[in-house]
């Protein structure tokens, strides 16, 4: 390319020529040519290289002396380049951009044409750019979005953990096996199919059935809790279908709606249902099959509308086996079963459940109690065989009857130090293993607070007592 044919009108609106000669301004245009940082490569109308930048070579690996005097033709056929973008303006006469593989470098690279005053093409600029720090930055930013996906999936997991913790009024829900129930429950509440809920006394087999009412479709209508066992059964099913007046001696003498038509369009739960007599088994299932009732006493049957949910610790199978539960009202009921394991099947609940508990016991009660760091390893060996309600019972206890705010394993009773697997001929290490359970629990969160203050809130301790008890157990700070 030469320098006259460059419109020198044009360049005298660009620049200021007044002092500069032809050469000088040859010498510039070179100059500015060389310090691009962009790479450019200059061919003729017919292909064949004239003008290569430093920046060309830099980008590329390819040096001045493989393109200038070639046709862009032969340089893609040695393979130097994928493919020509000048080639491409030449057949299109107009801006052409594409992605060139140059010996495994990927660029951006765009050929311009420059017509002469005949409206031919005299040359083809071509401007390359690395994109591989884009693609780079491309790749990070899909990780990054994978990475976001993942953390939003994580909280959206917590988010449901809290609202299941809102809707059961503060009850624990966190481990997998529990949260596997909350799942299911979550699901079966937008049906209206039968749910008999499993499980030993004391596992909150009823905070399920609160749960399902709350997400369910009845939530704003009644929930009527029946248990089964706690009512004699001759007065069972005037509770369960009501009475009308002058039934029997005693009655309301003007009958009495039984709890059946008090759920209408609501949520009955029937829970101990393993307990109700055999031959009430029998009208409950009719009313099952049929969503009606009868008032003992009656003559006219009362249609309803309930959601059916039952309960029990006994096994209805075997009781099935022995004639002590009907086949088919087992059937009707166990439509979809939902077992609740018990508190020691998931051990990760059992902590929060504590901390939980004497939170309740010290606003109910104006206390100030913490438990000892030392003392959670115990709640987490304990079989609990009463489950959630034992705990609840056993922290409210603790809370009440120990001295000093701070609980410690002293407060405990013989049978749980022992379950533990201490006899009384090994009370006199219960030191040391109290020293290895705090070194551990300190490790522990040391490592998850990186501080001694935010670890020693997490322990329920003050700072300057963790410190203390860090170089007590030979702990570096």
């Amino acid at each position: 390319m030469t320098i006259e044919s460059i419109n020198t009108d044009y360049l005298s609106e660009c620049m200021r020529l007044d002092h500069i000669n032809q050469s000088d301004l040859v010498n510039i245009l070179v100059s500015i040519f060389q310090s691009s940082y962009d790479g450019i490569y200059v061919a003729d109308h017919n292909g064949d290289g004239i003008m290569v930048n430093a920046a060309y070579s830099r980008i590329t690996g390819v040096k001045s002396e493989e393109l200038l005097g070639k046709n862009m033709t032969s340089v893609v056929k040695e393979g130097i380049v994928s493919e020509s973008v000048t080639i491409k303006v030449l057949e299109k006469r107009s801006s052409v951009t594409i992605i060139q593989s140059v010996r495994d470098k990927e660029l951006l690279v765009t050929g311009s044409p420059v017509f002469d005053k005949s409206g031919k093409i005299a040359y083809v600029v071509t401007n390359v750019r690395d994109i591989s720090d884009l693609n780079q930055i491309k790749s990070e930013l899909l990780h990054s979005r994978k990475m976001t996906d993942q953390y939003i999936n994580e909280i959206e997991e917590l988010r449901k953990r809290e609202l299941i913790q809102m809707h059961l009024d503060g009850i624990v829900a966190q481990s997998q096996e529990i949260m596997k129930v909350f799942h299911l429950a979550r699901k079966v509440a937008k049906v209206d199919s039968g749910v008999l809920i499993l499980g030993e006394s004391g596992v909150g087999k009823e905070v399920i059935v609160n749960y399902i009412h709350q997400e369910s479709d009845r939530s704003a209508k009644p929930l009527v809790k029946v248990n089964c066992a706690a009512i004699p059964s001759h007065l069972l099913e005037s509770e369960l279908f009501g009475y009308e007046r002058g039934a029997f001696t005693g009655a309301n003498s003007h009958g009495k709606p039984g709890l059946f038509e008090l759920a209408h369009g609501g949520t009955i739960f029937l829970d101990e249902i393993g307990d109700m007599p055999i031959d009430l088994q029998v009208k409950l299932l009719r009313v099952l099959q049929e969503f009606e009732i009868m008032r003992v006493g009656g003559t006219k049957s009362i249609k309803i509308d309930v959601r059916v949910i039952s309960a029990t610790h006994m096994n209805l199978e075997e009781m099935v086996n022995k004639n002590d539960f009907r086949r088919d009202l087992y059937y009707r009921l166990n439509i979809v079963p939902i077992k609740v394991p018990p508190l020691r099947e998931r051990k990760v609940d059992i902590v929060p459940l504590a901390f939980y508990f004497l939170n309740r016991t010290n606003d109910k009660n104006h206390l100030n109690k913490r438990f000892h760091p030392e003392i959670l390893q115990f709640f987490e060996e304990y079989h609990w065989p009463g489950n959630i309600r034992e705990l609840e019972n056993f922290i409210e206890r603790l809370a009440v009857m120990t001295d000093q705010d701070e609980i410690s394993v002293k407060e405990l009773p013989l049978y749980m130090i022992h379950s533990k697997g201490y006899t009384n001929s090994e009370s006199g290490k219960l030191k040391e293993t109290l020293a290895n359970v705090e070194r551990k629990m300190i490790r522990e969160q040391m490592e998850l607070s990186k501080t001694t203050r935010r670890a020693a809130e997490a322990l329920g301790i003050s700072q300057s007592a963790l410190v203390k008890k860090m170089k007590k157990l030979g702990l570096t700070l």
